[in-house]
């Protein structure tokens, strides 16, 4: 598989605990000839936490991607206008962000990036990262399975004992998931 070419937007929504592993596959994606660039939400690109310092995490991911990150809401608006992207990917994608594309709340660039992108009949490509998906969320995972251009990386449960409630994504299958999703296809089995 080769995404040699493919232009990648690669938001991230504040998964914090998930960002080591999502930042990750933003190089492996550059490593694989994809142009990647990355959109952080306001809380990802600005909130220093125990998994590391805001700024530094930015920087991270610019130097991974080798771009600079979108980081306003004026940067994400032209994303669909300008045609920037083949797909976009959310990854980590947490239910808070899931819940506002779901009910078309576009208040930071991850989601008006979204939104902008999908203007053109693009894909976007869900990462989820969330504690209560088999819960609270459950609904909003739903209505975007149902959404068209929305696809998701395939998940699971990612500790059932400690956390039942709590879902993951597989992020070692997102390049092809990309490739499946670029196809207008949902990578099965979506359920792990």
């Amino acid at each position: 598989m080769s995404l040699e070419g493919k232009r990648i937007g690669f938001a991230v929504s504040g998964s914090f605990c998930t960002f080591s592993r999502a930042f990750e596959q933003a190089g492996r994606l550059r490593g694989m000839g994809a142009a990647v660039t990355p959109v952080m939400s306001f809380n990802a690109s600005s909130l220093d936490t125990r998994f590391g310092k805001a700024a530094d995490n930015v920087a991270k991911l610019e130097e991974l991607c080798g771009s600079k990150a979108i980081l306003t809401l004026e940067d994400a608006e032209p994303i669909g206008p300008k045609g920037m992207f083949d797909i976009y990917v959310i990854c980590p994608c947490t239910a808070t962000t899931m819940g506002k594309l779901a009910n078309a709340i576009y208040d930071t660039p991850v989601t008006l990036g979204a939104k902008s992108h999908l203007r053109g009949g693009r894909p976007v490509l869900i990462a989820l990262s969330t504690n209560d998906g088999l819960s609270a969320s459950g609904v909003n995972i739903g209505r975007l399975m149902n959404t068209r251009h929305y696809f998701f990386l395939p998940f699971g449960q990612d500790n059932a004992v400690k956390k039942p409630n709590s879902l993951t994504a597989e992020l070692e299958k997102l390049p092809e998931a990309i490739e499946a999703a670029l196809g207008g296809r949902q990578l099965q089995p979506l359920i792990a």
